[in-house]
C-alpha cells in the first residue's frame, strides 16, 4: 500500500457498511429494523443541518462528527434500499462516480476550463445533454429541489438561469432592481392592498437574492449569520433585564442591543 493509499480509510468505511448491515439484519435493532426509506428522510435532512452549523463553527471535530452521521443515514437509506433489490451502497458510489467523471471532462478528458465559471457552464450543458439523452425534456430551471429553503432556492435558480444567459451583465443591474422592487413595495403598502404587498414583498427578496448572488454571498448563508447574532443579542438583552425584561422600555432594550454588540454578541 503506498502513503497515498493509506490516507484512504477503506477499513473504516468497510467497519461502518457492516455494522449498517448488522443493524439492519434479524436479531439487529429492533427500531433500525422498522425504518423505511421515506422515514428515514427526515433524519437526513436533520442530520444535514447540523453538519451546515458545525462547518460554520469551524470546530473540525463537530465536522467531522457530524458528516459521520450524514454518511451514516445515507448508508442506512442505501441499505434499506438494497433489500428490495433496488440497490446497494456500492451503487451509489458508483453512480456519483460515473457522473463525476462525465462532468468533468476538462479534468478527465480534453475539454478546456480554465476558471470556475467555465466549468459551471460546462456542467449545465452537459446536465442538458444527460437530460436529452435519457428522453427526459425538462427545463434549465426544472432540477432544482422543489424543497429547498426559499431563499436558497431563489439563488439556485438565479445561478441555473444565469448560466444560460440570462442574466445583469455587472452588479449594478441587480442593486438597481432593488430600489425599484423597494418602490413598488411602498406604492403596495400605501395601497393597503395585502396581496399585492405579498407579491411585492416576494418580488423584493428575489431582488436581493439576485444581488447576494452577484457579490458572491449566499443569502442563506448570511441570513442564518444575521438571526444567530440576533438570537446572541437578544439573550443578552433578556439576562441583563432578567425579569424586568416585558416592563423595560424600547429605549433601554435599545441600549443594552447597543452594549450587546460591544461585548461581542
Amino acid at each position: 500500500m503506498t502513503e497515498s493509499d493509506a490516507s484512504i480509510p477503506t477499513s473504516e468505511y468497510a467497519r461502518l457498511v457492516q455494522i449498517i448491515t448488522r443493524l439492519r439484519a434479524p436479531g439487529g435493532c429492533p427500531w433500525d429494523r422498522e425504518q423505511s426509506e421515506a422515514s428515514m428522510a427526515p433524519h437526513l435532512l436533520e442530520e444535514t443541518y447540523e453538519a451546515l452549523e458545525a462547518i460554520e463553527s469551524g470546530d473540525p471535530g463537530p465536522i467531522c462528527e457530524e458528516l459521520g452521521d450524514v454518511l451514516m443515514n445515507v448508508l442506512m437509506i442505501s441499505e434499506i434500499a438494497s433489500e428490495t433489490h433496488d440497490f446497494h451502497h456500492e451503487q451509489v458510489a458508483g453512480k456519483i462516480a460515473d457522473k463525476l467523471v462525465r462532468r468533468h471532462p476538462h479534468v478527465f478528458g480534453e475539454v478546456k476550463a480554465d476558471s470556475a465559471d467555465a466549468v459551471l457552464v460546462n456542467w449545465e450543458a452537459i446536465k442538458q445533454e444527460e437530460k436529452s439523452e435519457s428522453g427526459k425534456k425538462q427545463g434549465t430551471l426544472s432540477g432544482v429541489p422543489g424543497d429547498l429553503p426559499a431563499l436558497l432556492k431563489a439563488y439556485r435558480i438565479g445561478e441555473k438561469a444565469a448560466r444560460r444567459g440570462f442574466d445583469w451583465p455587472d452588479a449594478s443591474g441587480p442593486r438597481a432592481k432593488v430600489d425599484e422592487e423597494l418602490a413598488e413595495l411602498d406604492e403596495a403598502l400605501a395601497s393597503g392592498d395585502q396581496q399585492r404587498c405579498q407579491e411585492e414583498l416576494g418580488d423584493l427578496l428575489f431582488a436581493i437574492v439576485n444581488m447576494a448572488r452577484h457579490q458572491k454571498t449566499n443569502p442563506e448563508m448570511a441570513l442564518r449569520g444575521t438571526i444567530d447574532r440576533f438570537m446572541s443579542r437578544f439573550a443578552y438583552v433578556e439576562e441583563k433585564l432578567g425579569d424586568d425584561l416585558a416592563g423595560a422600555s424600547l429605549a433601554e432594550m435599545e441600549r443594552l442591543w447597543e452594549e450587546a454588540k460591544t461585548v461581542g454578541s
